[in-house]
């Protein structure tokens, strides 16, 4: 199934996408009516749900519908690094070792937006574009092995790790150049795993006005999703609606021959097969202007 949040009335609902439809869930079990409730639910009310879909027609037309973060507001929301290849090639070649372990930073969940909402650039001069997988996790995970890692997994998204290139390194951590209002747009919708028996073999394109800019594999991954869930709940719980981003590869802004940072105006559009695609607009910043050098330091 491919599970959606859009707005009705200026209020958040949950739905079953069903051809050019979407099915309210609320309508088939009503004591779930938030995302995250149906991800702590298990496997057992996913299959009620698909039971009872299987015979429902749509309350409402996709066409429509104004799609929002497929996701509530998650305790946590990370992201890993240098998880392709030619990425770790490219980073290390602007001055960025690849690390010995995984390499994650948070992304502040204040910064989800919808698949198809705008891109405010904020404070940056650098602003760039990372195609990404994402996960979201199911029941809670802790101590998972990677053959136990699949049992957790909720579904799987389409993701923009948008990023303030300059902001990144003005700290030891990544998460204040990752978090900026706007640059977490995800969706279009959650892909059940039924739908995706294998995560590890999706192609994934990035495409700025049109342009191709990033187009790999994730059976290029470094750390498989399982390898990344292990690792994860080895150190903290994943809990119910917690969003990991699994890396983007090579061909992001930031690292191209001269660099070609988002400018105002440009559309970016992040595909992933068999799940979807979403497209987001940069727009003119409603942020108040910061004194920062495209190199990091301040005037």
């Amino acid at each position: 199934m491919k599970l959606v949040r859009f707005r009705s009335s200026g209020q958040p609902v949950i739905g079953i996408i069903a051809g050019d439809g979407i099915i309210r869930i609320a309508d088939l079990l009503p004591e779930y009516r938030e995302m995250i409730q149906l991800a702590a639910a298990g496997p057992d009310a996913i299959r009620r749900l698909a039971d009872k879909a299987a015979s429902a027609s749509p309350t409402d037309s996709l066409a429509d519908a104004k799609l929002i973060a497929p996701m509530e507001r998650p305790h946590k929301m990370l992201a890993i690094g240098m998880n392709y290849r030619d990425h770790a090639k490219e980073a290390a070649r602007l001055g960025v070792p690849t690390p010995p372990q995984q390499p994650w930073f948070n992304k502040a969940t204040s910064c989800l937006s919808g698949p198809f909402d705008d891109i405010d650039p904020g404070v940056t001069c650098q602003l760039d574009y990372e195609v990404e997988l994402g996960v979201a996790i199911g029941q809670t995970a802790r101590y998972s092995t990677q053959e136990e890692a699949p049992h957790h997994v909720f579904g799987y998204f389409v993701a923009n790790d948008v990023s303030a290139r300059d902001w990144q390194h003005h700290s030891s951590t990544w998460t204040i150049g990752k978090s900026f209002d706007t640059h977490g747009p995800i969706g279009p919708w959650i892909v059940t795993p039924d739908e995706i028996p294998n995560p590890h073999i999706l192609e994934v394109r990035c495409f700025v006005n049109g342009e191709l800019r990033q187009k790999s594999n994730t059976d290029q991954l470094v750390y498989n999703i399982w390898a990344q869930i292990e690792y994860l709940s080895t150190a903290f719980p994943l809990e119910p609606g917690d969003l990991l981003l699994t890396g983007t590869p090579g061909g992001v802004g930031h690292a191209l021959i001269p660099q070609r940072h988002l400018q105002v105006g440009d559309v970016v559009r992040c595909e992933i097969d068999g799940i979807g695609a979403i497209e987001n607009k940069v727009v003119p910043s409603k942020a108040k202007r910061f004194p920062v050098l495209t190199k990091g330091k301040f005037d």
